[in-house]
């Protein structure tokens, strides 16, 4: 079993981040359908400290998802932290504020920005594509991702 481990691609992890447990969630089972693994924060503080010791014990994550709107710190202040410790790793940053605030790739450091809408699912699962380089691959049933459980802050 150890060496068919050693065989496998490295999975590609996505860090979640929204105090809605509902959109947290429903990212989740989007993402992990398309064979990532996730690891979900409530807290965009949780949030950069798991960023920061992943980074730092050498398997950062591959990509950061994070809402706006969130109490004790915003998704674009996140942002400008996870920047700070990584400016390579891509970032989404989902709003349902877009077009009211005026986010814009240029205004917030995300790599993309998404407006929550119907079309929310259709446009992260492009971007996350599209940002990570390749097509997640489904893994079979029997190796699903793993989820790490949700961080509360």
């Amino acid at each position: 079993m150890a060496e068919r481990k050693a065989q496998q691609a490295p999975s590609t992890r996505v860090l979640l981040v929204d105090d809605n447990r509902a959109g947290l969630a429903a990212r989740r089972a989007v993402l992990e359908e398309l064979g990532y693994e996730t690891t979900g924060a409530e807290c965009p503080a949780t949030a950069l400290k798991l960023f920061k010791e992943a980074l730092e014990a050498g398997n950062p994550f591959d990509l950061l998802v994070t809402d706006f709107r969130m109490p004790a710190m915003t998704g674009m202040e996140l942002i400008q932290q996870v920047r700070g410790a990584s400016v390579s790793t891509p970032i989404i940053l989902i709003s349902g504020f877009v077009e009211a605030l005026g986010l814009t790739e240029a205004s917030t450091g995300a790599n993309v920005v998404i407006m929550k809408s119907a079309n929310e699912v259709q446009q992260l699962v492009r971007a996350a594509k599209r940002l990570l380089g390749t097509a997640a691959r489904k893994p079979p049933r029997a190796a699903a991702p793993r989820r790490r459980g949700i961080a509360a802050g």
